[in-house]
C-alpha cells in the first residue's frame, strides 16, 4: 500500500511541476527585452543619468583596452567628452562602433537599426564590436511595433537598410528575413539609458 501511495505522490508532484512550467510568465517589456537580450549574450548596463552613460561607456573602453571608437553620430560624440579616447569617423573593422538604434525589441531581446546608423553598410561589413547607447522610450514589443514606429517617426521620408543584430556572440549566426546575407552577429555592449 506504501508503494501505491509513493508512486502516485511522485506523479501528482510531476503532474504539478509541469503544469507550473507551463504557465506563461508576463514580463513588462523593459524585463522581456533585458531577459532576451542577455540569454543571447549581450552586455547591459542601465543608466539613469547622462553622467553614468558616459562613465560606463569610459569603463568598457578600459576594459577592452580600446583607446578608438568609430561614431558619425554627433550627439553621441558629446558622451565621450572628458574621456580619453580617440574618434574616427570612417569604419574600420578592428575599431568598435559607438552608435544609436532605431527600438530594441522586447520579445526577441534584439536591436533594429537603419540607415540612420549604418548608412548604406551591411553589417556584414561594420566592426565586430558595437556600444550602443539607447533610451528606455526606444523599448517596443515585437518586430512590427518597430517597423511601424520607424514609418510613423520618419513619415514621408523612411530610412533605408533596416536590419537588427539578433546574436551578440561572434560565432553564433541566425538567419532573419531583415538581415538576409549579412552576418549579424555582434559583440555588443548596450548602454540603455532610463528617459522615462
Amino acid at each position: 500500500m506504501n508503494f501505491f501511495k509513493k508512486l502516485f505522490k511522485s506523479q501528482i508532484e510531476s503532474s504539478r511541476n509541469k503544469e507550473i512550467n507551463k504557465q506563461e510568465v508576463n514580463l513588462s517589456l523593459d524585463d522581456s527585452f533585458v531577459h532576451n537580450f542577455i540569454n543571447k549574450g549581450g552586455k547591459f548596463l542601465y543608466c539613469t543619468s547622462i553622467k553614468e552613460v558616459k562613465n560606463n561607456l569610459k569603463h568598457i573602453l578600459q576594459e577592452n583596452n580600446w583607446k578608438k571608437i568609430t561614431c558619425s553620430d554627433y550627439d553621441l560624440v558629446k558622451l565621450t567628452d572628458k574621456i580619453d579616447v580617440n574618434l574616427q569617423e570612417h569604419f574600420s573593422e578592428s575599431i568598435p562602433f559607438f552608435t544609436s538604434c532605431e527600438h530594441l525589441i522586447s520579445n526577441k531581446g534584439e536591436l533594429l537599426f537603419s540607415s540612420n546608423q549604418l548608412g548604406s553598410n551591411k553589417l556584414s561589413s561594420l566592426p565586430k564590436h558595437f556600444i550602443v547607447y539607447a533610451t528606455t522610450s526606444q523599448l517596443v514589443k515585437n518586430m512590427g511595433e518597430g517597423l511601424t514606429g520607424i514609418k510613423t517617426h520618419f513619415s514621408g521620408n523612411i530610412p533605408t537598410n533596416i536590419s537588427s543584430i539578433t546574436n551578440y556572440k561572434i560565432e553564433a549566426d541566425e538567419d532573419n528575413f531583415l538581415s538576409y546575407g549579412n552576418t549579424n552577429s555582434k559583440n555588443l555592449y548596450l548602454l540603455l539609458f532610463e528617459d522615462l
